[in-house]
């Protein structure tokens, strides 16, 4: 379980020079916070296929190998590690990130028969031979992996008879650290360093940070308060009005506070949605999702029926963090936006600011609106009064949807339909089966394809400190 200092120098330099993907931001170590319980005890995150899967997406021999387990039975190595998890009820990923951080055997193509007979360094100590024969009966592949993993287990069920607790102070290589979980403690009973600990982290943070496609709500498992994911940022929602003026029937995820941590605070969704804000210019501006609408005169304001009363008066930084949206004068029709339907035809519209968007369909009206919908009936004549955008109405941002003529499922995000590559991915993310809906082929097309999720695909550009 040694690092030199050689070593944990690079790995720092490469760990920093890392460029962040997506959603991802740089965040720090944390030496009292490494791993959630939750995430430990995951032993359900990753089934048989999806570790094949994953080291086979890797250069290290792994892939292929085929050793006896601690029974002395000839398995793949997936399949040893497989076992071992659901023997003792550990997270697979924490097997593949200790066998790494040990031996680097998940990526090393070539390692040595030393590398694979203490592949999880289970029972090595600083001051321990690996001719002792005490330390000698844990050699081999599948003995390290079921012995380490059972270990792992062992803490949880006799904490106290270790060194390491939830709460209590200890000093770690010079540095006080107090473990705010018996995850973390655990980490520390089987490798006392920080160094290897800062290891384990980088990995696990590389090849399992869950990036959250933008439009997610989230919140920490337990806490109450509740984020939107979006352009990389974490976002609070001041108030439940503030997230349900946006979001109809929000499905809430929840996620573990290094998930969270992995985001930059955001400026806070402080109003709700159709706000009227008032700049210190004396400016007020309709709030319509992330734009601000300027209203054009107060003429405007009282034509259109709005309350002095109702206004908020902000600062310009609050403004800021909105996107400018079409000025409201006297020409603008809806400037909320509202479902206009035909009364010959019975076609429903969604009309904002002049422009109609067809609605292909109701099931886009059930999701976009939680079923609760009205709709204002109107003449074709006074539909003809406004522009036909060149696409329909689209789905709001963090829906799972599906064709009923593909089994493909993919999250709604930024406008775009992102596919969700495997089973596991979906369980990671945290979504629900029952959450998924069927949409037609047409209103699928409205979304453009995005980038696929996949966490199988391990992430090799996550910067993580």
């Amino acid at each position: 379980m040694k690092i030199s200092k050689i070593f944990l120098f690079l790995l720092v330099l490469v760990t920093l020079t890392l460029s962040p993907l997506g959603a991802a931001k740089a965040f720090e170590f944390d030496p009292a916070d490494i791993i959630s319980d939750g995430e430990l005890n995951d032993y359900e995150s990753m089934d048989l296929s999806a570790i094949s899967e994953f080291l086979n997406n890797q250069d290290g021999i792994l892939k292929n190998t085929v050793t006896a387990d601690n029974l002395g039975i000839s398995r793949m190595a997936s399949e040893i590690i497989y076992n071992a998890s659901q023997s003792y009820k550990i997270n697979p990923k924490w097997i593949l990130a200790t066998l790494q951080k040990e031996q680097s055997l998940v990526t090393n193509p070539g390692p040595s028969q030393r590398n694979i007979d203490w592949a999880m360094g289970y029972a090595v100590c600083d001051s321990c031979s690996t001719d002792d024969p005490q330390v000698a009966m844990f050699k081999g592949f599948g003995t390290q992996v079921d012995r380490g993993t059972w270990r792992i287990r062992y803490y949880y069920d006799h904490p106290t008879d270790f060194n390491f607790l939830p709460g209590k102070v200890s000093t770690i290589d010079g540095q006080v650290v107090v473990p705010l979980n018996q995850s973390t403690a655990n980490l520390y009973n089987y490798t006392p360093h920080l160094h290897g600990n800062i290891n384990f982290w980088t990995i696990w943070n590389r090849w399992f940070a869950k990036i959250f496609p933008d439009g997610t709500i989230v919140k920490q498992a337990d806490d109450t308060k509740i984020y939107l994911i979006a352009d990389g940022q974490r976002r609070l929602f001041w108030s439940k009005l503030a997230l349900t003026s946006r979001f109809s029937n929000a499905n809430i995820i929840e996620i573990s506070r290094n998930d969270l941590q992995r985001y930059e605070e955001g400026f806070p969704i402080k109003y709700a949605n159709f706000s009227l804000l008032r700049s210190p210019a004396m400016k007020i501006y309709l709030i319509v999702n992330n734009e601000k609408k300027e209203i054009e005169s107060s003429e405007v304001f009282k034509a259109i029926g709005y309350n002095e009363d109702e206004v908020i008066d902000v600062t310009d930084e609050e403004l800021s963090f909105y996107e400018d949206g079409r000025a409201i004068t006297m020409s603008s029709l809806y400037p909320q936006g509202a479902l206009l339907q035909d009364k010959i035809t019975g076609g429903v519209f969604y009309v904002e600011d002049g422009i109609k968007y067809p609605v292909w369909s109701k099931d886009v009206l059930a999701i976009n609106y939680n079923k609760k919908y009205k709709t204002v009936k109107v003449s074709t004549e006074e539909l003809d009064k406004y522009v036909t955008a060149a696409n329909g109405l689209k789905i709001r941002d963090g829906v799972l949807v599906k064709s009923p003529s593909d089994s493909k499922v993919y999250v709604i995000s930024n406008g775009t339909r992102r596919w969700i590559a495997n089973e596991s991915t979906f369980n990671q993310l945290g979504y629900s089966w029952k959450d998924i809906m069927d949409i037609s082929d047409k209103v699928l097309s409205l979304h453009p394809e995005g980038e696929s999720l996949d966490l199988l695909i391990p992430n090799t550009t996550i910067a993580t400190n």
